[in-house]
């Protein structure tokens, strides 16, 4: 695939336990095994919820991601990124923890990647949670790899440290009212 894609092929269908899963494959072996052999597990237990994006015409699953509540809580040894995100948050209304949800997983098929299908979920996520508000939700988190920290970058999202850059994973965020406020 190059170039442009159109999304209109693709549907998008929240797992379910009698879901068949087309053919995916990704670079990142976690992210397939996930799929495969996790990802109904943990709806069933009530802890993620995995939705998988279709190419009905081509039989495969083209990307999936799951979510899951979170929250960001006040760390005394990140003052400054929690003032931060005070700032953004009217007096009034500044908690100790404010309300997230979390991107558990999210991958690409191997052949739709670079073409903007992880950027068309991203942008379907924080549209779902500024939206449609079924609940509260001013942030979205992710610990990211450190393959796609750069793709979340891009994305808007912002570190929360400096402390995790040496580790597998880095925990990042995505301010919700950026999207709702957007010309």
């Amino acid at each position: 695939f190059s170039g442009r894609m159109d999304f209109s092929n693709l549907k998008q269908r929240q797992l379910s336990h009698e879901t068949i899963i087309k053919p995916f494959k990704c670079a990142e072996d976690d992210l397939n095994g996930f799929l495969f052999d996790d990802a109904k597990h943990f709806q069933k237990e009530l802890m993620a919820v995995t939705y998988l994006l279709e190419n009905y015409e081509d039989n495969v699953t083209v990307a999936y991601f799951s979510l899951l509540a979170d929250k960001i809580s006040f760390n005394s040894e990140e003052k400054s990124v929690w003032n931060k995100l005070n700032r953004c948050i009217p007096n009034s209304k500044r908690r100790k923890s404010y309300p997230a949800i979390k991107i558990g997983r999210l991958a690409v098929n191997s052949n739709y990647s670079g073409i903007g299908v992880g950027t068309f979920l991203i942008d379907s996520i924080k549209y779902a949670f500024t939206t449609v508000k079924r609940l509260g939700c001013r942030f979205l988190t992710v610990d990211a790899l450190n393959s796609a920290t750069s793709f979340y970058e891009k994305n808007g999202f912002r570190f929360f440290t400096e402390r995790d850059k040496e580790d597998e994973t880095r925990l990042m965020f995505y301010d919700l009212k950026n999207f709702e406020d957007r010309p």
